[in-house]
């Protein structure tokens, strides 16, 4: 055991303790010998405190003083006192005294670490994580962990004082597969049969509202076995809570009430409600995607009326088969971009499914550019009034289908966003996007798949349209949106058992499939379902747009790679053939 006891944490020393007699313990962040005085800088996950070895106060200990290395764990015992005239470090909360060394133990030795803990050299993402407990170590890494805590202390003191219950799901589940794989769990003694991990607690949570406990949360271990990118993790963590008795609007302001509590007790932020709302249709028109960044104000534009009148081939051809032209305008930046710059982006486009991109110049004349000549001086003004464009301006159209002038205007939005900084990285803007088609059209399954998920309430209005215009019909489904992401989803669920079965037979399922997949589920909604709705936020998503990062692997202690391997432990990892044989499972 140690002889020194910790006294005080290496964040906690301030002028009111010089004099005193303190014991810290942390690692060695910086050492520094300047020919006499030995100067260490000792953290841990408080902060930092300089240390001073003096040789006044003995050769012996200033001697193992300069023998310290960085990342060593120590005990220092000695006196706090104010730092010299001129020395002080106002960047620390600390840096206003010192310790004055009279004892040191070395607790444990550390050989040269693989990388800069202290924040200089940056390694590259595989060595952090292979060395996850080294990375850990680092503040930036602290500070996302200990956001993390607060957030979910935040999330369970709002709940409990609305009169929620925390209820806790099972992990072993039941197989039902309906849009990303499931990660599967072979029974030993049921040999030949498989548990799920958990995609969501979705059919648990609604059986939670047919058992009488309306209103319920979990902040829950959740699994998707997808291809993964930097916003995705195949076990991620969200907070999910259903309601009864609810409407749309009544799920929307109590996740409004969280979202000021979070940013009041969180972040030391203001939140004005309500927030803003977008049908689907409207946030797909004006900004191509179902989760737009509304921190800068660049909307599309169509000129498809405008494209179907003029000489232009390529725009009117594009009209003809039934697609759209649209664009954006880029304020001030005609004359940023040379042509190679232009190509550039039209380049990039092309990843997202555009053929290419055209663009005008406004110049005090009028529009400019090589197909400005395709176009009579009419139309050339309808296009400049349209866009609302002044002298200086750039205009960029995409000129395809409507899905692809969606996906390529959004992201290309996004992009310039970026590029010309258009916003302030550290605002946070929330917003509600609702109304989103209940059905979407697999083209490749050819085949109609849910939205959301199969549980989704239509539209009460659009119930007559449910089997003969499917594609028309709307979900009470709501996204909340914080800077251009989804931070959670949610939908008034389908408490009906007569419309889920309807919902079942246009995903193609027969009585046989429902009963074997939903069954239990099925039945349940049969013995007095009250309406119920709720929403899952991706607290690991929330955590990383809180933070200002851009990789959500940094605000979880120990993420998987894009390969969905653990670099640290080396999981997954094959296994014995002994207990693969009790699982009565044969590889290769």
């Amino acid at each position: 055991m140690p002889k020194l006891r910790r006294t005080h944490t290496c964040g906690e020393l301030r002028r009111e303790h010089v004099g005193q007699t303190v014991t810290l313990a942390g690692w060695v962040d910086t050492w520094r010998d300047l020919g006499g005085l030995v100067f260490i800088d000792l953290r841990d996950r408080y902060g930092k405190t300089q240390a001073v070895f003096d040789p006044d106060r003995g050769r012996e200990l200033h001697d193992a003083g300069s023998r310290l290395r960085t990342e060593w764990v120590v005990a220092l015992r000695g006196k706090v006192s104010a730092r010299p005239e001129g020395t002080v470090n106002p960047k620390l909360d600390t840096g206003a005294v010192e310790l004055q060394v009279e004892e040191l133990e070395v607790l444990n030795r550390c050989p040269p670490p693989p990388f800069d803990i202290t924040g200089g050299d940056q390694a590259s993402e595989d060595v952090r994580l292979k060395y996850r407990y080294l990375d850990l170590r680092r503040p930036e890494m602290q500070r996302a962990i200990i956001l993390r805590h607060r957030l979910n202390s935040a999330i369970r003191n709002y709940f409990d004082a609305h009169r929620f219950v925390e209820v806790e799901t099972p992990i072993l589940a039941k197989s039902t597969p309906e849009g990303a794989r499931d990660y599967l769990v072979p029974s030993r003694v049921q040999t030949g049969t498989f548990y799920a991990l958990p995609q969501s607690p979705q059919l648990f949570k609604q059986i939670l509202m047919v058992a009488g406990y309306d209103r319920y949360y979990q902040i829950a271990r959740c699994f998707r076995d997808e291809d993964l990118r930097a916003n995705r993790q195949p076990e991620f963590t969200q907070l999910d809570m259903e309601m009864s008795f609810v409407e749309r609007d009544d799920v929307i302001g109590m996740i409004e009430g969280l979202c000021v509590e979070i940013m009041q007790k969180v972040m030391g932020r203001a939140l004005a409600t309500p927030l803003p709302r977008l049908t689907y249709d409207e946030s797909m028109r004006r900004f191509g995607c179902d989760s737009p960044d509304l921190r800068f104000a660049m909307e599309i534009e169509d000129i498809s009326d405008i494209a179907a009148a003029c000489d232009f081939k390529v725009f009117r051809g594009v009209i003809e088969a039934g697609g759209q032209v649209r664009g954006l305008c880029v304020k001030g930046a005609a004359e940023k971009y040379s042509r190679k710059g232009l190509d550039d982006l039209s380049q990039f486009v092309t990843n997202y499914g555009a053929k290419g991109m055209a663009w005008f110049k406004v110049d005090p004349t009028g529009l400019a550019g090589s197909i400005a000549k395709s176009f009579s001086a009419a139309h050339l003004i309808a296009i400049r009034e349209r866009m609302k464009a002044a002298p200086g301006d750039l205009l960029l159209f995409i000129a395809d289908q409507k899905a692809v002038c969606n996906q390529s205007l959004g992201v290309l939005r996004e992009k310039l966003g970026a590029d010309w900084k258009l916003y302030d990285p550290a605002e946070l803007h929330f917003s509600w996007v609702v109304d989103f088609p209940l059905l979407d059209w697999d083209a490749e399954e050819k085949r109609w798949g849910a939205a959301h998920h199969p549980f989704t309430m239509p539209h009460l209005t659009d119930l007559p349209k449910l089997e003969s215009d499917p594609g028309s019909v709307r979900a009470y489904a709501y996204d909340l949106i914080i800077n251009g992401e989804e931070a959670g989803g949610g939908t008034i669920r389908c408490h009906d058992p007569e419309i889920q079965k309807r919902i079942f037979a246009l995903l193609g399922l027969t009585p046989d499939d429902v009963e074997r997949r939903f069954g239990f589920f099925v039945d349940a909604l049969q013995f007095g379902a009250p309406p119920h709705g709720g929403i899952a936020l991706g607290l690991d998503r929330w955590v990383m747009l809180l933070s200002g990062l851009t990789n959500i692997r940094d605000v979880i202690a120990f993420p998987k790679t894009q390969r969905a391997s653990c670099l640290m432990t080396g999981a997954p990892s094959p296994v014995d053939d002994r207990q693969l044989k009790e699982l009565g499972i044969r590889i290769g």
